[in-house]
């Protein structure tokens, strides 16, 4: 037996038509809720392109915060670079202002006292112990004339001190030194001794042919 619908064809066709364009209706509501609550809406895309914007923008300034960054950064350290130098040139026109001051110093020596000889002599001696054990010392010898021949002779260095009480007599090595000048010549020397030993006096010989020219003895 065959059961067959109550309903003509027509009718059923009808039928599934107005389900299915129910259907696509509760559909195409859905998609476009789902895009409202999505935030794809037009006012989403307005925003999201204001947002693209101001985040171009930010990268604009802060580009351009970075360049100013980097030009202060050289600046100052263009600025370090001067001030030390500047420091650097102090310091040398300090060196040099010193060592003016020592050849007016050595010169002003090489001035003749009033009736002194024009003869080659020892103008003048210094000495110091710089250690125990180190003593340094300097000599300057002078022909006070205008336009003197030239002198040839020798330096003697002899070092008097004391130790344990008793007489300590030293010559330093080098000496006797060979000296030739025409108008001065300044010359000097360091040289060791004991530790116990106490310096006294430091003298200095001026010798030509045998003969003493000049003697000079700087006391400790």
């Amino acid at each position: 037996m065959a059961v067959r619908s109550a309903l003509p064809w027509p009718l059923r066709w009808l039928s599934v038509a107005l389900v299915l364009g129910f259907s696509a209706a509760i559909a195409l509501w859905a998609f476009e809720q789902g895009k409202s609550l999505a935030g794809v809406d037009d006012r989403a895309k307005v925003e999201l392109e204001s947002l693209r914007r101001e985040s171009a923008q930010m990268r604009v300034d802060l580009e351009k915060a970075q360049s100013v960054v980097n030009t202060s950064q050289s600046q100052l350290i263009a600025e370090q670079t001067s001030q030390r130098e500047l420091v650097e040139q102090i310091r040398r026109l300090q060196e040099e202002n010193q060592g003016l001051r020592d050849d007016l110093s050595f010169f002003e020596r090489l001035v003749p006292s009033g009736g002194g000889t024009t003869a080659a002599r020892i103008r003048s001696i210094q000495a110091e112990v710089l250690t125990n054990t180190q003593v340094k010392w300097q000599v300057l010898v002078i022909q006070a004339a205008k336009n003197p021949a030239p002198f040839e002779g020798s330096i003697e260095v002899s070092f008097l001190g004391t130790l344990d009480g008793a007489p300590f007599v030293l010559s330093p090595p080098g000496s006797p030194r060979a000296v030739k000048l025409v108008q001065y010549m300044r010359l000097g020397g360091e040289f060791e001794i004991p530790e116990k030993v106490r310096p006294k006096s430091l003298t200095v010989k001026l010798i030509q042919n045998g003969a003493l020219k000049s003697v000079q003895t700087f006391s400790f």
